[in-house]
């Protein structure tokens, strides 16, 4: 058996293992669905009407503008929940034992990569799912919704990555925990709640410069058939980095560890 089919088949395992201990403990899946639905109806119907208004319509506009940043929101509790699945491992010596076992070392964390892909995909289809019943009506056609998940699959690759060298460099599951709140914050200091214009000058060029906000306008203008201009390009770059140093942070820790 070659290296890479050896690889595959050991992360096809471990990517077993993290979906049964997901089916195992559906609580923390609850809770990934359960944060950005309740995000999702606090600012539909509590600051929907203002914030329609400031955009010049009325509820139902403030759904549609809101919609992406709380998927995006979705994305990131999942991989929040990466850190946290990935510091259990450390402190519960399961890693001492797979450095025993005759299996490719990469595939533990790829195991947890593509697990936590899977889970925040059913948690972004569910939350769709919910904002479709309280009025959220894009306008993309097929292509634009295959473009929208590729997008999002980019960025729920590259955050995890970054996750998982969160959990690694964690001394605690309570730390891996709290480590990854800024990703879930952020998209509030962006476009994701208000347009930029709106906001003071210091606020204003933090927002417009930080990663999610290419993100979040990628994310709105697939969904809602708008103009995309350079935003795609400047989020794929922004992921391609995240993704980068995520994954030689986790295997630098992996390794000395």
């Amino acid at each position: 058996m070659t290296t890479m089919s050896l690889a595959a088949r050991d992360s096809s395992t471990m990517l077993r293992r993290n979906l049964k201990r997901m089916i195992r403990y559906p609580s923390m899946t609850v809770v990934l669905i359960g944060m950005p639905v309740v995000f999702l109806l606090l600012f539909v119907y509590v600051f929907g009407g203002t914030m329609g208004a400031g955009l010049g319509g009325g509820r139902g506009d403030y759904i549609d503008y809101v919609t992406p940043a709380i998927l995006l929101m979705t994305v990131m509790s999942a991989v929040q929940g990466t850190a946290i699945s990935v510091a259990m491992d450390m402190t519960e010596g399961i890693i001492t034992r797979f450095r025993t076992m005759h299996i490719a070392r990469v595939s533990v964390l790829t195991g947890h990569v593509l697990g936590s892909m899977i889970q925040a995909a059913l948690a972004v289809v569910a939350v769709l799912a919910v904002a479709l019943l309280v009025g959220f009506r894009p306008d993309a056609g097929p292509l634009g919704w295959l473009a929208f998940a590729g997008f999002l699959a980019a960025v729920t690759f590259a955050f995890v990555w970054l996750c998982v060298g969160i959990g690694l460099a964690s001394g605690s599951v309570e730390t891996a925990s709290n480590a990854p709140m800024p990703l879930i914050l952020l998209p509030f200091l962006g476009s994701g709640f208000a347009p930029t214009d709106s906001m003071p000058a210091a606020v204003r060029w933090f927002a417009e410069y930080q990663p999610f906000t290419p993100i979040i306008e990628t994310l709105r203008g697939l969904l809602m058939d708008r103009p995309l201009g350079n935003d795609p390009w400047i989020a794929l770059a922004w992921c391609a980095v995240v993704a980068l140093t995520g994954y030689l942070w986790s295997k630098r820790r992996f390794t000395r560890s």
